[in-house]
């Protein structure tokens, strides 16, 4: 992949251009659905994107030395790795790529939830505390499942390349991991059965109590491209190889807004879930899953 294809892909498409945008968008989409589900109305569709303006212009509190300075940092890095992780994604046909860039975007998935850890013990809040340490115990308890199902998916094709997974043909061993990585996202994303880090009722908003402003703002920012990058990334491995770059760009936007909803369906169908049930519930997944995948390649083994 050479540089002018790597800044296009970062910067336009499937990078800043659309993602900023597609971010405020599923944000949206989440919170409407939820809220029809439960006979309300909703946000206005323009919501997501008033509010990142709104807190944009607000002030942030005073802090200072090097804790004020991390708190400051953390959104930053956040907005930059869930950035960089929906630059990845392999989109359009012959979109390039390196060998091992499967592994640099699992990477830049999880930093957002290590700076959301890392803020919330920073913030000096015992309800940012609190919240980190859920989300400490939760990314422990889900990423088990999330790099299991990625790595069968990988190790079935001998390769860790983003281009070659995305041209994969069905097969049980890739829907198996698709399912699994399905199964991970509502606690990736914090949505409800898996909302424990930001549960207002019983912790404010967790890690992010202390924030305000445009630090606030950033946060929102990173939660709606970790919307982008997640959708896309199930989205690029569950969509047919197709050589036309436009059917390529659209099948992707229309599978990714497919799992949004699917998953806020799931959000407001159920009710959060307490952190022991939480972990043992992924855990479980994680023993169901490994036999499932084992006993997948056996029998591709065995049949070629």
């Amino acid at each position: 992949m050479n540089l002018t294809t790597a800044l296009a892909r970062f910067l336009i498409f499937p990078g800043l251009l659309f993602a900023v945008p597609a971010a405020w968008f599923f944000l949206w989409v989440e919170r409407k659905a939820v809220a029809l589900m439960q006979g309300r109305i909703g946000p206005p569709f323009m919501q997501p994107f008033y509010d990142f303006i709104k807190l944009l212009g607000k002030d942030t509190p005073p802090r200072s030395g090097v804790g004020g300075l991390l708190m400051k940092l953390w959104p930053l890095i956040a907005v930059s790795a869930a950035a960089g992780a929906v630059g990845l994604l392999p989109v359009l046909p012959s979109s390039g790529g390196f060998e091992g860039d499967l592994i640099l975007l699992l990477a830049l998935l999880e930093l957002p939830s290590m700076c959301i850890i890392a803020a919330g013990f920073s913030s000096g809040s015992i309800f940012g505390e609190i919240g980190s340490a859920r989300e400490a115990a939760l990314s422990v308890s889900y990423n088990v499942v999330f790099l299991l199902a990625i790595v069968s998916i990988a190790a079935s094709q001998h390769t860790f390349r983003l281009e070659a997974l995305a041209k994969l043909p069905a097969s049980p061993m890739l829907w198996l991991g698709v399912v699994a990585i399905l199964v991970c996202l509502p606690a990736k994303l914090h949505i409800n059965p898996f909302s424990l880090p930001n549960a207002e009722q019983e912790i404010y908003s967790g890690p992010m109590t202390e924030y305000a402003g445009p630090e606030l703002a950033m946060w929102e920012l990173s939660h709606g491209l970790e919307w982008v990058a997640a959708t896309g990334l199930v989205a690029t491995l569950a969509a047919p190889h197709l050589t036309l770059w436009w059917l390529a760009a659209l099948v992707f936007v229309a599978l990714s807004f497919a799992v949004v909803l699917l998953l806020s369906v799931i959000a407001a169908a159920t009710a959060r879930l307490a952190i022991d049930t939480t972990v043992r519930f992924y855990w479980q997944c994680t023993l169901i899953f490994a036999v499932l995948a084992i006993s997948s390649a056996l029998f591709m083994r065995f049949r070629s």
